[in-house]
């Protein structure tokens, strides 16, 4: 396994993010994203998926790679915003673990 390869990044870029929210939003991107509120956030975010959906669909390995890691990203941002630890959702998601997909969402209410 490379470092490239390591789960931890994620946490990382979490640190990142949080340490950036109040930074400037001259210098920032992060910070930048965070003054103009939940409704940009949740925006890019949405452009991230769209492009990475794009990608997958037209078969396009490499930019379905970049914008991943964009989508990712963008995320976590949104995950900070509203005071999300990313251990509450690998916690959610090692409930799932080993439960069928389909049981899982009409748990849920889903159809």
């Amino acid at each position: 396994m490379t470092e490239a390869d390591d789960s931890t990044v994620l946490g990382r870029l979490y640190a990142a993010i949080e340490d950036r929210k109040d930074a400037d939003p001259e210098t920032s991107y992060t910070a930048r994203l965070f003054a103009r509120g939940p409704e940009k956030i949740a925006q890019k975010l949405g452009e991230e998926a769209v492009e990475t959906v794009i990608a997958a669909t037209a078969g396009h390995r490499r930019e379905v790679v970049t914008e991943s890691a964009d989508l990712l990203y963008h995320l976590l941002v949104a995950w900070a915003w509203a005071g999300i630890e990313p251990g509450e959702v690998w916690a959610e998601l090692a409930r799932r673990e080993g439960v069928s997909g389909i049981a899982e969402k009409h748990a849920r209410g889903g159809g």
